[in-house]
């Protein structure tokens, strides 16, 4: 059996399945799948692993937001990138890739996650609007 958790003492903490007998397999920032096998044969599931990091548009501020719309924490990430990079300035591209798609989250290794110019933002727990457009605007002096 397979459990996705989180490496934060917050939601599906790793640390409650390991407890229970789950072992780690691998992680990703503060993604942790675990596993506990039932069987002598079993094999433990393999993570799908990031293949692709959004590219940089020149002379712009690329936010890229990564949504599968089955974590509301995410799509509230999402919601706010999306108004913190929105308005009049024409240096910001939003891009909001969906990863419900299998083909679209086999061909990028993610599901959900956020990146500003190429760099992953910590979206645990979800940051605020005012911090998203704080980092948006940090990347914007540096134009």
């Amino acid at each position: 059996m397979a459990a996705w958790s989180l490496s934060l003492p917050v939601w599906m903490k790793a640390s409650w399945f390991k407890k229970r007998g789950y072992q780690k397999v691998d992680k990703q920032g503060v993604q942790v799948p675990l596993w506990k096998p039932f069987a002598d044969d079993a094999v433990p599931a393999e993570w799908i692993r990031q293949r692709k990091t959004p590219e940089r548009t020149p002379e712009r501020v690329t936010v890229t937001s990564f949504r599968n719309r089955w974590c509301p924490a995410q799509n509230l990430v999402c919601e706010r990138a999306k108004r913190a990079a929105g308005g009049c300035d024409e240096r910001i591209v939003f891009n909001e890739i969906d990863t419900a798609d299998r083909a679209t989250f086999l061909e990028w290794g993610i599901w959900d996650s956020l990146f500003i110019d190429g760099k992953e933002v910590r979206t645990g727990p979800p940051p605020s609007y005012q911090k998203l457009k704080g980092l948006i605007e940090k990347r914007l002096k540096k134009l």
